[in-house]
């Protein structure tokens, strides 16, 4: 069994049209694109990390396409590999306070942030 690098409590994922509560904690925006119809007002966002969201070509690919999940973890496990750091600093925020990585996507279930939190919480490793 694989022990996260921080208290698993201090990372979850929420849509970013739900309204924002105390309980969220730092949020983060983790899509390349500005959700649609989302005043940034509205958003209550602190970071807006769009260099580890999966690339245009891989977004596009992908197309919310439920047959092609698998695939897209996998490729955009492959994709984080190029940035650690950035992982490393949610990593390191989550140690010490609750984040909440914001993501836009209708299925609640296959997105990336579902994937970058298996990452994060060491559930697929970065070097896998």
């Amino acid at each position: 069994m694989i022990v996260p690098p921080f208290p698993v409590s201090n990372l979850q994922l929420k849509r970013a049209y739900e309204s924002a509560a105390a309980g969220d904690g730092l949020r983060i925006l983790v899509d390349r694109l500005w959700p649609r119809r989302l005043r940034k007002q509205d958003a209550a966002l602190d970071d807006w990390m769009k260099e580890i969201a999966p690339s245009t070509e891989l977004r596009k690919w992908f197309g919310h396409d439920s047959e092609r999940w698998p695939d897209f973890r996998r490729r955009y496990r492959a994709e984080l590999r190029q940035h650690e750091r950035q992982i490393d600093h949610i990593r390191q925020l989550a140690r010490t306070r609750r984040v909440t990585l914001v993501y836009s996507a209708h299925d609640e279930t296959r997105n990336n942030a579902v994937v970058l939190k298996e990452v994060l919480l060491g559930k697929t490793g970065v070097n896998r």
